[in-house]
């Protein structure tokens, strides 16, 4: 696998464990507006530590690989990722912003809109993931 594959799935893998508890628990039961922003920040603090440790150990795994410079194919994996994962972004923008307005308020928005980032994240990550695995080269 290439390095930047590598980091990709070690990222893709941390949103959706830790994202996937974040939106279990809060759609499951009622949380306060403090509690909640608690549980956000518990959980991004975590999957943002555990992405630092794994990369970390698969640099030092890695050796020179992880150094190096991103490559043309590389670069044009990553364009694809964010130009998909943009439309995704754009449309979860849209319904969070000129639709859920008028039917939702307060924390659902908040959710709504911190679920579109999370997803096109995600999504960014799984075209790069898959790009890599069935090797698109722009």
């Amino acid at each position: 696998m290439a390095w930047r594959e590598k980091t990709a799935w070690i990222t893709l893998v941390s949103m959706v464990v830790a994202y996937g508890v974040y939106f279990s628990l809060i759609s499951a039961a009622s949380f306060s507006p403090v509690s909640m922003l608690g549980l956000f920040g518990a959980i991004t603090v975590i999957q943002v530590i555990t992405i630092i440790i794994a990369t970390a150990v698969l640099a030092a795994l890695s050796g020179g690989e992880a150094r190096g410079k991103p490559d043309e194919r590389d670069r044009a994996v990553a364009r694809r990722g964010a130009s998909i994962a943009y439309f995704v972004l754009i449309v979860g923008v849209i319904l969070v912003g000129v639709v859920m307005p008028f039917r939702d308020g307060g924390w659902r928005l908040t959710n709504a809109a911190l679920f579109a980032l999370v997803l096109a994240e995600t999504v960014r990550y799984l075209i790069v993931v898959a790009s890599y695995r069935l090797g698109w080269h722009g």
